[in-house]
């Protein structure tokens, strides 16, 4: 397993390289220039030239890029061109709260379409799997924006039950029904997005392994049906579900991004919007290479349980 690691991460080495070429070429090509959002639109062509030279903007791309990785190797991220922060920082204080709201939709996610997922696989071609299958094609099709906004008109418009968007109530931080109160929408946005694709997932999987032999002698045994299905069935349908769980962990991201700015929620998503809008190119580049990285480590991560879950895996 030890060597199998090592070989990966040192495939991994590369692919952030090219990675952080592409997303450095596409990130400096927008239009527009990081001065024109954050001087004065009065000031003077030479004041407007020195703060390109302060900078750096005026170095040709592969200088300015040279430079961010010699930063890089250094473990300094730069500083943000709108409020001067480092930029470590500014990830470490939202990567908390973003990871806190993909691990809770996760959750929530799989507990909502595990079973039902099974009992639609069980119940093939009932209504009950009728009901299943029309579910979760919602679940998937729905925008999370529309699916925001038609909560916080419900729940915390209409009914007044919920927050419409934040963290916290402003001075009750350290609350914790509070925070819990301020999961629940954003939470349920994900979730049903993820719990509509699983639900797929499950009763796709379920399907190939039910009508295996194995679980034919099972039965003959006199094993109940429960039994059967949950924990011989289950277990060998695990694998592609697997798959996709660490496929679906950094595209969690993305969902984030429209959530959390719907919910005003303070974390990467939210964050990345703000450095689109002003062109904030140091925080976009340590964004991306976060993504990048989320995306590199989940796939390591679901080929370690792989060998969990079927010993006949094995890495050399």
């Amino acid at each position: 397993m030890v060597p199998y690691i090592i070989r990966r991460l040192l495939i991994a080495i590369p692919v952030l390289f090219g990675v952080m070429v592409v997303n450095f070429i596409i990130i400096n090509m927008a239009p527009g220039n990081p001065v024109d959002m954050y001087v004065d639109p009065n000031s003077s062509p030479e004041l407007l030239e020195m703060r390109k030279e302060q900078l750096g903007l005026n170095d040709p791309l592969y200088i300015q890029f040279f430079h961010w990785l010699g930063n890089l190797a250094q473990g300094n991220l730069g500083y943000s061109f709108s409020t001067y922060e480092p930029v470590s920082k500014m990830i470490f204080e939202r990567i908390g709260p973003t990871f806190e709201l993909m691990g809770l939709a996760l959750l929530a996610g799989l507990i909502i379409a595990l079973p039902i997922g099974i009992l639609s696989a069980v119940k093939q071609y009932s209504k009950l799997d009728y009901l299943a299958t029309g579910t979760s094609f919602f679940g998937i099709s729905i925008p999370h924006f529309f699916l925001g906004l038609g909560l916080i008109y419900i729940f915390a418009v209409q009914l007044q039950i919920l927050p419409a968007g934040g963290m916290s109530t402003l001075g009750s931080e350290d609350n914790f029904l509070d925070k819990v109160q301020h999961l629940i929408l954003p939470v349920n946005v994900l979730a049903v997005g993820i719990s509509g694709q699983y639900v797929r997932y499950v009763r796709a999987s379920l399907l190939e392994v039910l009508g295996q032999d194995y679980l034919r002698t099972a039965r003959a045994k006199g094993l109940k049906e429960f039994v059967v299905t949950n924990k011989h069935a289950l277990k060998n349908a695990l694998i592609p579900i697997i798959t996709i769980i660490g496929m679906e962990i950094p595209f969690l991201l993305g969902g984030a991004v429209i959530t959390e700015q719907i919910f005003q929620w303070p974390g990467m998503g939210q964050l990345t919007i703000q450095s689109i809008m002003s062109r904030d190119y140091p925080t976009l580049m340590a964004l991306n290479l976060l993504t990048a990285f989320m995306v590199l480590f989940a796939n390591l991560l679901t080929d370690i349980v792989y060998s969990f879950v079927d010993p006949r895996i094995k890495y050399k």
